[in-house]
């Protein structure tokens, strides 16, 4: 893949759980300010049927998207709260945290709707490379970051910001596994 560009534009949708659907929602758009853009119940042998494609395994599960920027979507599985028990976001295959870009103005709206609710959160901190971010526990126990860039004002530029340079990452890389040529990892980095 030497010389490749990027094989994705991005997340088109990123699907986790919740047993609370209304609380979800009412959460990610009077808090956070995303906007629901679909909202479905999923058809009929998708969830246990010949027709799951790795769907969670219910029935008539409600499927809800979010639009959080950029042409990409944040959907919620609503699944049975008697049949599910709680994830560890420190387990392995596990998703840590979610962090969402937002501008500096959005950041202050949140930190104001979260205070407003006596929703607790922790920040704002800088994480690096100019940017800031807070992180919260959402409804479903997920920890939600919203992290900006202060200096980007209205049109954060995260991989502009976040970029290393090559001596930068071939020196981790090379702390990662010292016997390894990383030369094709990083064939696409100017020097």
């Amino acid at each position: 893949m030497t010389g490749a560009r990027v094989g994705t534009r991005g997340v088109h949708h990123l699907a986790l759980n919740t047993t609370d659907m209304a609380r979800t929602i009412d959460f990610y758009i009077d808090v956070v300010g995303l906007k629901l853009v679909h909202a479905m119940r999923v058809p009929p042998g998708v969830g246990v049927g010949p027709g799951n494609r790795g769907n969670p395994p219910w029935e008539n599960l409600r499927h809800y998207f979010l639009d959080m920027g950029n042409d990409s979507l944040l959907a919620f599985f609503e699944l049975p709260a008697d049949e599910v028990g709680e994830a560890d976001r420190n387990a392995r295959g596990a998703m840590q945290h979610l962090s969402l870009v937002v501008t500096p103005g959005r950041a202050e709206a949140v930190m104001g709707a979260l205070a407003a609710r006596g929703i607790g959160f922790l920040g704002p901190v800088d994480i690096g490379a100019g940017t800031r971010s807070i992180y919260v526990i959402d409804p479903n126990n997920i920890r939600l970051e919203l992290s900006w860039q202060p200096a980007d004002g209205d049109t954060p530029g995260v991989r502009a910001a976040w970029a290393q340079g090559r001596a930068e990452i071939l020196a981790e890389l090379r702390d990662l596994d010292p016997g390894r040529d990383w030369s094709a990892t990083i064939a696409h980095l100017a020097e």
